[in-house]
This record gives structure tokens, C-alpha cells and sequence, in this order.
């Protein structure tokens, strides 16, 4: 059978160390390491300066390189021979992302896993599974993204292949399919390459290589260099076989075929079932490799892995989309179904005076040519606004204008980009399933729906119900500091609004917002350093004249009485047009009760956003009940329900921006706007932003009349893991639980799970797992390890608990100086809970000064 080259869309979650052998080995650019802040991926002057990824970026390769990419030497070592790919000769694409590690750039994770097919989970062999790896893992279980583990620095001191292994299976949950062995001289000595349990054959790389030379040995040659670590190959090949035969039907047939006879399964039958059970994520197997990329050892064999087992963009589930009000999948989108439902539940729409929603769905189908989503963009000096994007269906040829259904705008991709970190190449087209860059978008944003359509009009776009079509949105998670940014002179206020424009536009988990009392624009962001990077970026890199001020938190306002109805006019002219409308306000807090939400319909919208829940209502036309004039529910020409709705939405949106008590959003609060098309709206001058000033208006003051009795200040609660080792763990607890007002404080060891988010999962039984013995582990069983690990002061603990962010602000610091720089922590947002006896009191004064 002859197989075409596949293309595939692939995120490593910490790949720079598998990048950078790869850069090493084949491609024509100068070595790069983590370690000295050189790394290709990592090419901000922040990123360079702090040695850490603060952005994800894209890069393109093919494995097995193209000749023109093989940069290798020609002749060979004595006893060993250039490997370039020992299981896989076709030719594969891979769209490679590497993310960030760091807790405060958790959106940067994930948005690219928003758009990827599958990942690679890098784990230090020394530390483990840490929490921030838990934290990531499980989101990447959210999109249901299928997952290869490589087990990285075996090469240093303290490294433990096999306790990682039982880590694994105890805080992931999963089964660690065991795929290679790491190999040490005699057993206890220098790290000098891997078994590989598939193939039956062992990869040895010469001490001081460059990774292009490796030696293979098979199973039976192996035995006569190192007997002891043939039978752990043979050992692991056994539990390989008898873990997918727990999961794969096939492979159980396969097994019995032969007799039981684990070792004469072939290698594409073992890889076949693995691949089997990675796509379907039911199994919880996880394939395991290891290695160590700064020695560069290690890494083609992964790369092999990828392509043999993660999916194809034809395997992966098709995207969810939404056409008008029918919500539903691309595929069912593509064969029409769900453009007659979207037909069917929205009124005849006209457009030009034509009715187009009566046309035939595939006639209307037939003339979309891409549909993309853009999952980042990223401002470039020479280039300027650089927009990533995923196709998901057709091909977006260059030059093909694109029409952004979020903004109903149409923009040329005059260009399109392959990228290689900060370097790029022109390409002629992007095909689904490719992930490219496209130049020169002024308006384009992260989230935004990407279309081609034959025939579109240039000023309207796509006839509807395409236009709204959309691709499900990256969400965004709320920001918990902020900081003003105020201009060094009046002069520059212009450039540093621009700046900060490009800023958000980058990174949406930044926010701005203006400050009505004071008139300073605060800069929001999802944690200190987050906002330590963006100040740097902004002012070093932008190269805005402007300063910072204190980091602080973002508290929220909440009501504790409901208002009375007030109503709002009005009636001005705005840019030389008159603007007119009136509609009516209530505000009362939000009710755990209060499930009515996201339904859509032409006369009631009620839409949960930001913490707060907005209901936006019309009478129901012919209302038997209605004693007054009747209403038909015709709207004005230019406006239809969808757009009156979105403009009140949009008012009361604003008007909760700002509390009136303190400077911070309002929270958990209901509103409901209701309007009478028959009384309060005026033809013509009842544009959308009339709409908006008007419920804007109605809102801000049904909140001020609901406020004089009192509000109340929200805060953010966060669940935090601390790993510390024995000896400090009660210097730790004493801190979280007397010093930061620390709830629900719980103790695990190496068990335990980040936030519980997994918890619907049963837990591994861990003398069933497979694991060869660490160089320096003994003759100890695991069940006798684990006791004295228990009498061990360096074992590591966990300790979980829910902490005020307020009491977290510069823990790091501390943490490390009470546990002598061997505690880490990460934590992430649960709730907003109100403050509440002594320092609700201490807050109130320090917030009014």
C-alpha cells in the first residue's frame, strides 16, 4: 500500500528541548540551548534576557528531513552509522508549537491547544510530574487532545525514569505505556542511549557526540554487551503486550494467534494497537519515552512516535461551529443539515432587498472555499501584525480575501507565511489541516472566524446565514492583578495608547480599562509576572514612553438589594447624527437559581458573561395578554432582533465595567433590560450605539440605586499546590494556614492531583504498572520503597488548600526562603467569594484611603 506524505498539526507542551536536537542535527541554523537563553522559539528580547518562553511560537519541519534539509555529515564513526529514521521513511509535515511553562501564561497554552491535533508532555527526569505539568495535562484533556510523554535529563544527577513512570500513572491518571528504556553503562553508569521496546533493539549515541551518529544493536547482539539490559527490554516488551492487550481487541487476537508469545508480535502490529489506543483516549494509555536533548540523545526515535502515533488532521474530531442560532459541527455544516436548521430557526433576512435565506444550502454551501480560525496574533516591526491561523476546511489561496465573520469585515491575505520562529517563507496556499501566518490584517483577533466565499460581496460579505458562521471561541480567563500605565508626558499619550493597543491585541488575557474617577488607564493582567513581562514588553520593546505603577488586585463590586425599574433616554446627536432610543433596567444579584441562561430567541436573550448574567427582552408579538396596541414584531429596516439584543448587551456590559462604590467591575450581578419596539424606538435615529448609550444609561443607574443599600467586595480565592519536601512541610503549612488565611488545607504525597479536576477518574493500581529500576533505586520493592520514602525528610509533599490572592502576592519569594529554595507552588483562579469580618473592614479602608 502506498501512503501520501500527511500533514499534521501537532503542540509540545515544553518543546524546546525536542526542537532544539532537531535544529542541531538537520536544519542550516547555529546550535541553540535553554540553558544560555539562545533557543530559536524563544527570540523576544524578554524571553532571551530571562531564559524563560513567554510566547508560543510556530515552526514547520518535515520528519524524516527533506534531502535539501539533510545537513549531515557524509562519512560515519567506527561502530556506528547516521540515524535518521529508524522506523518511519515516508515524509511527514509537522506543525510544531512550543508554549510556555509558566503559570501566568496559561492562555498562551491554551489557545494552541485550541487548534492542535496532538502533544508531547515533556517531564523533567529529576523533578517529575510537577503541578504545573498536572495543570496543563488536564487542559489538555479538556479538548481531548491525544498525548505522548518524553521523559527528559536523564543525564543528571538524581534522575529517575522509573519513579516518574509510577508518577504518571498516580497524579495523571493514566496507564504509561512503557516504549523505551533508558540505557546506562553497566547498569549505574554514564546515560548512553535507549531500548527500544517496539522494535526489540537498543540506540547507543558516543559520549561527546553531536547526535548524528548513533549506534543500533538488536535484541540478540545487545545480550552479549549488556545482558542485564536485554532482559529489561524483553521485561518491558511483556508488559507492553499485556497492557494494550487489556484495551485493544486486536491486539488480543494478535496474542493468541502466536500462542501468547509476547516477544514475536511484529513491531507494526505493537505500533498499529498504541496508535490505537492513543486516539482513543477511553483506554488512558499513554505512551512513555525518555531521553536527554541537551546530550542529544534521544529524539529521533520521539520523533518517529509522533508521526506513528498521534493523528492526522482527518482523525481528529471535526470543530464545533455555530451558523446563525444552530449550533453543530463543521462536517454537518459542509453537507448542508446544519444551514437548513440555521434556515429554518431565523426569520427571512434581507439583505440588498433580496431574501436569501430561502436558497438552497448546498447552493449556498458550495461557494465556501476555507474556513479558518485565528488563534494569535503578533506584532512584528518589520512586518507589522502577524495572524496565525488553523484551516480547518478548503484552502485559503494567497491573495483570497477573507471575510471576518466576529466583525463582519472582509480583509486581503495578500501573503501567506510558513513560520520558523521569528524566520518565515511565502507560500502560495494553506490547506486544512495546516496551521500558516497570514501578514498585513488590521482587525483581525484571537478567536476570530476566517472565511473565503466565491462570489461574496466585497461591502456586505457572504450572504446570510454564512456571514455568521464561527468556529467555537478561544475563552479567555479573567485577570486577577492590575497596574496603571500612565505616559511620561502628555505628548506621548498617543503613542502609548497605540501601544498598548498592539499589546492587547497580542495577548487578550490583558486588559485595559480607563478609570472614571481618576482618568488612569489600568493595565489587567493573570498574574505578577504576567504584568512584569507585558511592562517590559511595552516599554522596551514598543518602545512606549510610559511607567508602571504598583501591582495590585483586581477586586469586584457585588449588590446586596435589587433596584427599582429605571428607564434611560436618549436623544443627542453623536458624529453629526441623531441618536435616539429608550429602554428600561433592573439589577438584582445574581440567584444560584437563576439557570436561565444562554437562550436565544428573536424576542429574549439571556447570556452569563464576565460573572454577571444580562437578559435583554421585546414584547412577544400578538401577546393575547397585551390589552394595549398590538405589536407584529416588525423592527425598523435597518435593524434586526439579533443586533438589537447584541447593542443592549453591550450597554449593560459597560455600565458593569465600573463599580460605583469602588473602581472595579461589578460581579454576580442579574440585569434585565427590556425595551417596547412600539414606544421606544424612533425610526431611523435608533441606531445600534443608540441602543447601547441607552442601556448603558439604564443600567449605570438602576446599579446606583441598588447600591444605596450597600455593596459588597468580591475577591478572588485561589486553589494553590506547594511541593515541598518533608523536612519543611510544617513550616509551609503553619505559613498558609496563620499568616494567609489559608481554607480547606489537605496533605498528599506524590498522589496527589492539582485541583481535582480529575477526580471522576479511578485512580491506577500502581503495583500493576511498569517501570525498569532507576539506576540507584536497590533491590527494594515498590511497596517497600514507598515506606521509606515515608521516613524520608527529602520526600516530596504536596500540600493543596484555597488561599485570598490578595495573600499570595510575592509567595515565591518567601516560599523559597522557608524551605531553603526547594519549595515551588502553582495556583489557579477558583472563585470570587466575598470578604467578609476584620478584613473586610482593614480592605474598605486601605481601598479609600
Amino acid at each position: 500500500m502506498t501512503h501520501k506524505p500527511r500533514s499534521r498539526g501537532r503542540g509540545i507542551s515544553g518543546s524546546l528541548p525536542i526542537l532544539m536536537q532537531y535544529i542541531i542535527l538537520f536544519a542550516p541554523v547555529q546550535a541553540a540551548y535553554v540553558d544560555d537563553g539562545s533557543t530559536v522559539t524563544d527570540f523576544l528580547p524578554a524571553e532571551r534576557s530571562r531564559g524563560v518562553t513567554i510566547q508560543s511560537a510556530a515552526i514547520t519541519f518535515h520528519w524524516p528531513p527533506l534531502p535539501e534539509q539533510d545537513h549531515r555529515e557524509a562519512k560515519t564513526q567506527k561502530g556506528g552509522k547516521p540515524l535518521l529514521s529508524p522506523s518511519t521513511e515516508e515524509n511527514h509535515m509537522i506543525n510544531l508549537i512550543d508554549t510556555p511553562g509558566h503559570a501566568d501564561f496559561t492562555f498562551e497554552v491554551l489557545r494552541s491547544l485550541r487548534i492542535l491535533d496532538g502533544a508531547v508532555c515533556i517531564l523533567d527526569g529529576v523533578a517529575g510530574v510537577e503541578a504545573q505539568t498536572e495543570k496543563v495535562w488536564y487542559q489538555a484533556a479538556k479538548y481531548n487532545i491525544p498525548k505522548i510523554i518524553y521523559i527528559n535529563k536523564l543525564d543528571r544527577d538524581g534522575a529517575a525514569f522509573g519513579r516518574t513512570v509510577h508518577e504518571i500513572a498516580a497524579r495523571l491518571f493514566v496507564w504509561p505505556a512503557v516504549c523505551q528504556v533508558p540505557w546506562f553503562e553497566g547498569g549505574k553508569g554514564r546515560f548512553c542511549g535507549v531500548g527500544d521496546v517496539v522494535n526489540l533493539r537498543a540506540y547507543r549515541w558516543p559520549e561527546g557526540g553531536d547526535g548524528k551518529i548513533v549506534e543500533t544493536i538488536a535484541i540478540d547482539k545487545l545480550g552479549e554487551a549488556d545482558s542485564l539490559f536485554a532482559e529489561e527490554i524483553m521485561k518491558a516488551r511483556t508488559a507492553l503486550i499485556e497492557l494494550l492487550s487489556n484495551y485493544d481487541e486486536v491486539m488480543v487476537e494478535k496474542f493468541l494467534e502466536l500462542n501468547g508469545k509476547h516477544h514475536d508480535i511484529i513491531p507494526e502490529d505493537i505500533v498499529a494497537s498504541l496508535r490505537r489506543c492513543v486516539l482513543n483516549q477511553g483506554s488512558r494509555i499513554v505512551p512513555v519515552y525518555g531521553g536527554a536533548s541537551f546530550r542529544n540523545i534521544g529524539v529521533q526515535p520521539l520523533l518517529d512516535a509522533i508521526v506513528q502515533l498521534t493523528p492526522n488532521p482527518n482523525e481528529v474530531p471535526v470543530p464545533e461551529v455555530s451558523v446563525g442560532r444552530a449550533d453543530g459541527s463543521l462536517e454537518a455544516l459542509l453537507k448542508g443539515d446544519l444551514l437548513s436548521r440555521s434556515a429554518q430557526s431565523i426569520p427571512a433576512t434581507r439583505q440588498g432587498g433580496k431574501t436569501l435565506s430561502t436558497r438552497q444550502p448546498m447552493a449556498v454551501i458550495s461557494n465556501l472555499e476555507a474556513c479558518a480560525l485565528a488563534f494569535k496574533v503578533v506584532h512584528d516591526t518589520r512586518r507589522g501584525a502577524l495572524v496565525y491561523v488553523r484551516v480547518y476546511s478548503g484552502v485559503i489561496q494567497r491573495g483570497a480575501s477573507l471575510y471576518n465573520t466576529n466583525l463582519q469585515v472582509t480583509e486581503p491575505a495578500q501573503r501567506l507565511l510558513r513560520m520558523f520562529a521569528s524566520d518565515s517563507a511565502d507560500i502560495q496556499s494553506l490547506p486544512a489541516g495546516q496551521i500558516g501566518v497570514i501578514p498585513g490584517l488590521k482587525h483581525t483577533r484571537t478567536g476570530d472566524t476566517l472565511i473565503s466565499y466565491i462570489g461574496a460581496s466585497p461591502k456586505l460579505g457572504p450572504p446570510p446565514p454564512v456571514n455568521s458562521l464561527q468556529l467555537r471561541p478561544i475563552e479567555v480567563p479573567p485577570a486577577v492583578f492590575f497596574s496603571s500605565v500612565e505616559s511620561n508626558s502628555l505628548g506621548e499619550a498617543k503613542a502609548v495608547n497605540n501601544a498598548l493597543s498592539l499589546l492587547i491585541r497580542e495577548d487578550p488575557s490583558l486588559q485595559l480599562s480607563v478609570d472614571e474617577d481618576s482618568g488612569q488607564t489600568l493595565l489587567s493582567g493573570m498574574g505578577e509576572f504576567h504584568l512584569e513581562i507585558a511592562a517590559d514588553r511595552l516599554i522596551k520593546d514598543l518602545k512606549a514612553k510610559a511607567s508602571m505603577g504598583k501591582i495590585e488586585i483586581a477586586y469586584r463590586e457585588a449588590l446586596l438589594f435589587p433596584s427599582q425599574p429605571q428607564e434611560a433616554l436618549v436623544n443627542r446627536e453623536v458624529a453629526g447624527k441623531k441618536a435616539k432610543a429608550r429602554c428600561t433596567a433592573i439589577v438584582r444579584p445574581l440567584a444560584d437559581g437563576d439557570n436561565d441562561r444562554n437562550v436565544f430567541d428573536d424576542y429574549k436573550t439571556t447570556v452569563l458573561e464576565n460573572g454577571n448574567l444580562i437578559t435583554t427582552t421585546t414584547p412577544t408579538p400578538n401577546d393575547p395578554t397585551e390589552t394595549a396596541e398590538p405589536w407584529h414584531g416588525r423592527l425598523p429596516s435597518h435593524l434586526s432582533s439579533e443586533s438589537l439584543h447584541r447593542s443592549l448587551k453591550n450597554g449593560a456590559l459597560a455600565a458593569l465595567g465600573r463599580g460605583v462604590q469602588y473602581p472595579f467591575p461589578f460581579y454576580n450581578v442579574h440585569v434585565s433590560i427590556s425595551i417596547d419596539p412600539r414606544h421606544e424606538l424612533f425610526g431611523n435615529d435608533t441606531s445600534t450605539a443608540a441602543l447601547s448609550s441607552a442601556a448603558r444609561e439604564a443600567t449605570k443607574t438602576a446599579l446606583r440605586d441598588a447600591a444605596q443599600g450597600g455593596t459588597a467586595i468580591m475577591e478572588h480565592v485561589m486553589n494553590v499546590i506547594v511541593s515541598t519536601d518533608e523536612a519543611s512541610l510544617g513550616a509551609v503549612v503553619k505559613d498558609l494556614n496563620s499568616e494567609r488565611g489559608a481554607m480547606g488545607i489537605s496533605l498528599d504525597d506524590a498522589d496527589a492531583t492539582t485541583s481535582g479536576v480529575r477526580e471522576d477518574l479511578p485512580s491506577i493500581d500502581l503495583r500493576k504498572v511498569y517501570a525498569p529500576k532507576d539506576p540507584f533505586e536497590g533491590g527494594m520493592s515498590f511497596a517497600d520503597q514507598e515506606q521509606a520514602e515515608m521516613n524520608n525528610s527529602s520526600r516530596q509533599r504536596t500540600v493543596t488548600a484555597r488561599v485570598p490572592l490578595r495573600e499570595m502576592m510575592g509567595y515565591l519569594k518567601h516560599l523559597r526562603s522557608i524551605t531553603g529554595g526547594r519549595g515551588s507552588f502553582v495556583m489557579s483562579a477558583d472563585r470570587f467569594e466575598r470578604v467578609v469580618g476584620q478584613r473586610e473592614k482593614i480592605l474598605r479602608k486601605e481601598l479609600r484611603g
